[in-house]
C-alpha cells in the first residue's frame, strides 16, 4: 500500500477583517468590549490578538470575540490544508572539507 504524504494542518485568523465589517479599526476599540464580558486582557495581548495569528487562545476569549462580532468561531478561524514540504536534500557536498574543520572553543572573558 503507497504511503499517504503528511499534510500540514494550518489556519487563517480573520478577526482584524470581522472587526472591520463592524467599523472596529482600532485594536483599543476590542479590550472594553473584551472586559465587558470578563476577559481582561493587556493593550499589548489585544493588538498581537488582533495583528497576529494566535497559537493559543482560550475558549473564553474565543466566545467573547464570538458574541462581540456576532459571528460563529468557523468565521474567525479557517482550517487550511497545506501541502507537505520535501525535505531538501543536499547533492555535491564536499563532505571531506566538512570532516577537516576543528570547532574551536570559545574565549568568554569579562568585558575590559
Amino acid at each position: 500500500m503507497a504511503r499517504a504524504a503528511k499534510r500540514a494542518l494550518g489556519y487563517r485568523w480573520h478577526l482584524r477583517r470581522l472587526m472591520a465589517d463592524q467599523d472596529m479599526y482600532a485594536t483599543t476599540d476590542l479590550g472594553p468590549l473584551l472586559a465587558e464580558r470578563g476577559v481582561v486582557l493587556s493593550a499589548a495581548q489585544v493588538y498581537r490578538l488582533v495583528t497576529g495569528t494566535p497559537e493559543r487562545l482560550s475558549l473564553r476569549t474565543l466566545v467573547a470575540l464570538c458574541d462581540i462580532l456576532g459571528c460563529s468561531p468557523a468565521d474567525l478561524i479557517e482550517p487550511v490544508v497545506e501541502p507537505a514540504r520535501s525535505r531538501a536534500v543536499a547533492t555535491g557536498t564536499d563532505t571531506a572539507a566538512l570532516k577537516t574543520r576543528t570547532p574551536r572553543r570559545a574565549d568568554v572573558g569579562r568585558p575590559r
